[in-house]
């Protein structure tokens, strides 16, 4: 199987839904909640749950490639972060913040947020691979 083919075979409405699920973080953050709830905890705890989600929602499914999905969702998450901080952060700080103001933290966050998904598809993966081996047994 090509890249190519990964790629069209994704169940893209699910990368990017679990993409958007991660847009939680930030919202967090926007909205005052992280600074309320506290941090470093409150952003930790986000990701933690975004991260189980993910993993669940794609480990205890049928989805064909979930480290591949996961990827694209981390990547999707990376997009989605880029877009709603340049539409904000000018509305509430009056100007643009975030990444699209510092470029050189855009590739960083593609990274990272790649591995994000990586960890995360590995884990679904295994996930699936429990399920299925369980029913075989």
């Amino acid at each position: 199987m090509n890249f190519n083919s990964v790629i069209r075979d994704l169940n893209w409405p699910l990368v990017l839904g679990l993409g958007a699920l991660a847009l939680l973080r930030p919202l967090f953050s926007i909205v005052g909640l992280s600074d309320a709830l506290g941090k470093p905890a409150t952003p930790l705890l986000l990701t933690a749950a975004i991260t189980l989600a993910w993993v669940l929602i794609v480990g205890l499914s049928s989805v064909r490639q979930p480290v591949a999905t996961l990827v694209a969702a981390g990547l999707a998450y990376a997009v989605g972060a880029i877009v709603l901080s340049a539409v904000l952060s000018p509305i509430l700080t009056g100007e643009l913040q975030g990444p699209l103001a510092m470029p050189l933290a855009i590739i960083p966050l593609f990274v990272t947020n790649a591995i994000w998904g990586l960890i995360a598809g590995a884990m679904a993966l295994l996930l699936q691979q429990m399920r299925t081996s369980g029913r075989t047994s």
